[in-house]
C-alpha cells in the first residue's frame, strides 16, 4: 500500500492496467492470495479494545511527505541505494534525500485534516509519520532526517495529534519498520538501526498523548525487527492501541495473515476483503484515480464516487474496515478533488451511516447484487444491482416482522421455507445503492452467514480467446475472464485502442442477459463496445454501448449462438476486464 503498501500494483496500473514491475509505492503492498472461504454460525465478538474501531468502520490514511514535491510515490520512486530493499524509483538518491530541504507546507492546517476527515464520516485517521524513505514527520532526537529539519520546521505529528483530540477523532501513526535509506538496515549493523528504529517507535508513542493505533508495513523482505521486544515496547507505551498485522511479515506471507497474537487485525490492500467475521480485517484502498497513495500531481485524478462507495459499503458487508487514502499535495492541502469527494462520503453517511456504523456483516454474503450489514434486530440489505425482477434470498432462522426502504420507496418482502424475496418498483431502486431495513422478531447476530446463490454464466469455463494478451503472460490471458473470479483479469498490451474477446460456448445455447465486468473503471478505458454473436456467416451485435463502466448488466432480445464475444470498439489505452459472463 501506500506506505509501503507498495506501490507496485498501483504502479502497474499507471502504467497500463496490466501490473508492471514499477513500483508505485504505497505500502508495501504484497500479491495476496484469495482467503479460504470461512462458514460459522456467528460471528466472533470483538475484543474491548477493538470496538470503537470496528464501529467506525471507516477511517482516513494519510500519505504524505516531501516526495510530494515531485508528484510521484511515496518512498518507491527513489533509487536503490540497498540491495535488500525492494525499491527501483526514478528519482536518484541524492536528489530524493534532499527534497526535504525545499518541503515548505505552509497551508497545512491540521484542525482542516481533521474537520475533512469528520466531514467524511470517519471515524479516526492514520498518518504516514516514517514511511520506508525514512523520513520522519515529527522533531525527533533519534534521527536527524525529520521535518524540525526542512522550512517549514514545525511537528506535523504534534499538531495532528491536538487537532484530533479536540476534535473527537481517533489517531493512529503509520510506520514503517524498515528504512530504505538507513545504510544499517538488514546489513551486518541491524543491532545499531534496530535501536534507532525502536527509538521512534518510543517517541512516536511518548509524545503525542494517546494513541489509538499503529499501523506498520511490510516489503516482502525479511522482517528483521526484534519483534518481541517491539511489540513490548508499543505495550508498555499504549497499552490500548490496536495494531496492525505488518510487523511479522516475511517472503511468503501475505497481508491476509496474523502471525502474533500481538497483532489485532490484518491489512487487504487495494482491493475490498472477502467475508471474514472471524478475524477482524481493514481494507486500504486509494482516492488517487491511479491508485497512488502520495500525490500523484496535477494530472492525478480522484475515483467516481460509485467506486468509492461500493469500496465503503463492500467493506462493512464483508464484516471489516476501509481504511481510504488521500494524498496532500506539497503546499499541506489535500487536493480539492478528494477532499470533495470525501465530503460526498459525508453527506452519503449522513443520510444512511445506520446500515454501516456499529453494524456486522452479513448475514448474506456479499456477491453480484450487493452486501448486507445487521445490528440488533435489524439487517440491511445493501442492493447494487437487479439482475432480476426481484432479490432472492436465502432463508433465515427468523421472521421479518416489517421493511422498510431508506432510500425511498415501497418494498414488498415475502418470506417462505424456501427463502425471502425482496421487490421494490424499477422507479424507486436508487442507481447506486438501495438499501432495504428487514426488522426481524430476533437477534440478527444469531444467525449464520450464508451465500446468496448467483444463476450459473453459460461462459463459466469455456474456451476462451482474445485478439491481445498484456505481454503474453498466461495470468492476463482470455481465460481469466471466464473463471469466474473477480481476483483474476484478461489484460491487454497498454496502447492497445481496441481489442476483442471471444469465448466458445461448445455448443449452440440460449442466452438474453451479459454481465460485464471491468477493471479499474474510474481510468474511463473504454469508450464503445459491442456484445456480438456469430451467426455462421458474420458477427452480429446483440447489445451495443458507450463508456462501459464498472459492472454493465446487459439485456436483450433471446439470441441462440455458440460463439459469442465482446468487441471493445474504441479504448483510450490498454482494456482489462475481469469477467465476461453470459445468462439465459
Amino acid at each position: 500500500m501506500f506506505t509501503c503498501m507498495r506501490g507496485r500494483l498501483v504502479g502497474m496500473i499507471l502504467a497500463a492496467f496490466t501490473l508492471t514491475a514499477t513500483a508505485l509505492a504505497g505500502p508495501a503492498d504484497q500479491p495476496s492470495p484469495a482467503a479460504p472461504a470461512i462458514e460459522t454460525p456467528t460471528p466472533r465478538p470483538y475484543p474491548e479494545r477493538l470496538r470503537w474501531w470496528a464501529e467506525a468502520r471507516f477511517g482516513i490514511f494519510v500519505h504524505w511527505g516531501p516526495v510530494s514535491l515531485k508528484g510521484t510515490e511515496i518512498s518507491w520512486s527513489r533509487a536503490n541505494t540497498n540491495p535488500k530493499c525492494p525499491n527501483r524509483g526514478p528519482i536518484p538518491a541524492d536528489v530524493y534525500d534532499n527534497l526535504y530541504k525545499e518541503f515548505n507546507p505552509t497551508n497545512f492546517d491540521a484542525g482542516r485534516w481533521i474537520g475533512q476527515a469528520r466531514a467524511a464520516g470517519a471515524g479516526y485517521i492514520v498518518l504516514t509519520a516514517k514511511h520506508c524513505d525514512g523520513f520522519l514527520l515529527w522533531h525527533s532526537k533519534a534521527s536527524d532526517y525529520n521535518i524540525g529539519s526542512t522550512p517549514f520546521r514545525r511537528d506535523v505529528c504534534a499538531e495532528l495529534a491536538k487537532a484530533a483530540r479536540a476534535q473527537g477523532v481517533r489517531l493512529g501513526w503509520y510506520f514503517s519498520p524498515m528504512d530504505w535509506r538507513d545504510p544499517d538496515f538488514r546489513s551486518d549493523r541491524q543491532a545499531a538501526f534496530l535501536d534507532r528504529m525502536q527509538a521512534e517507535v518510543r517517541e512516536l508513542l511518548s509524545d503525542y498523548g494517546r494513541i489509538d493505533l499503529l499501523w506498520f508495513d511490510w516489503d516482502g523482505g525479511d522482517p528483521l525487527y526484534d519483534q518481541a521486544r517491539t511489540y513490548g515496547l508499543v505495550r508498555q507505551l499504549q497499552p490500548s492501541i490496536i495494531i496492525n498485522n505488518r510487523l511479522d511479515l516475511g517472503p511468503g506471507n501475505s497481508d491476509r495473515q496474523i502471525l502474533s497474537v500481538q497483532a489485532d487485525y490484518y491489512t487487504p490492500e487495494q482491493h475490498v476483503g472477502a467475508y471474514d467475521d472471524q478475524r477482524p480485517w481493514e481494507s486500504c484502498m486509494t482516492l488517487s484515480s491511479r491508485n497512488q497513495w502520495a500525490w500523484g500531481g496535477p494530472t492525478d485524478g480522484v475515483k467516481p464516487f460509485a467506486a468509492c462507495l461500493a469500496m465503503l459499503i463492500g467493506c462493512a458487508g464483508g464484516d471489516g474496515n476501509l481504511l481510504l487514502n488521500v494524498g496532500p499535495m506539497p503546499n499541506g492541502e489535500i487536493p480539492s478533488d478528494q477532499a470533495a469527494r470525501l465530503k460526498e462520503l459525508g453527506a452519503w453517511l449522513a443520510q444512511y451511516g445506520e446500515s454501516i456504523r456499529g453494524t456486522r456483516g452479513g448475514p448474506f454474503k456479499p456477491g453480484g447484487y450487493g452486501a448486507s450489514t445487521r445490528k440488533a434486530n435489524t439487517i440491511y440489505l445493501h442492493i447494487r444491482e437487479w439482475d432480476e425482477e426481484s432479490l432472492r434470498l436465502p432463508p433465515i432462522a427468523a421472521r421479518v416482522v416489517s421493511s422498510r426502504v431508506l432510500t425511498g420507496g415501497t418494498v414488498a418482502v415475502k418470506q417462505t421455507a424456501n427463502g425471502l424475496d425482496i421487490s421494490v418498483p424499477a422507479g424507486g431502486r436508487h442507481p447506486l445503492d438501495t438499501i432495504v431495513a428487514l426488522e426481524l422478531d430476533g437477534d440478527a447476530l444469531r444467525l449464520p452467514a450464508l451465500a446468496v446463490p448467483s444463476p450459473r454464466s453459460l461462459t463459466a469455463r469455456a474456451k476462451a480467446t482474445a485478439s491481445n494478451v498484456f505481454q503474453g503472460q498466461a495470468a492476463y490471458g482470455p481465460d481469466k475472464a471466464v473463471d469466474g473470479s473477480d481476483e483474476t483479469r484478461w489484460a491487454t498490451d497498454a496502447g492497445v485502442k481496441s481489442a476483442w474477446l471471444e469465448v466458445d460456448l461448445g455448443r449452440p445455447l440460449t442466452f438474453r442477459r451479459a454481465l460485464v465486468k471491468q477493471a479499474y473503471p474510474e481510468l474511463d478505458r473504454v469508450r464503445k463496445f459491442a456484445i456480438e454473436y456469430f451467426d455462421g456467416g458474420e458477427w452480429k451485435a446483440c447489445y451495443r454501448g458507450e463508456a462501459l463502466g464498472a459492472r454493465l448488466n446487459a439485456r436483450f432480445e433471446p439470441v441462440t449462438a455458440q460463439r459469442v464475444r465482446l468487441n471493445l470498439l474504441e479504448t483510450t489505452d490498454g482494456p482489462t476486464i475481469f469477467e465476461f459472463a453470459l445468462f439465459e
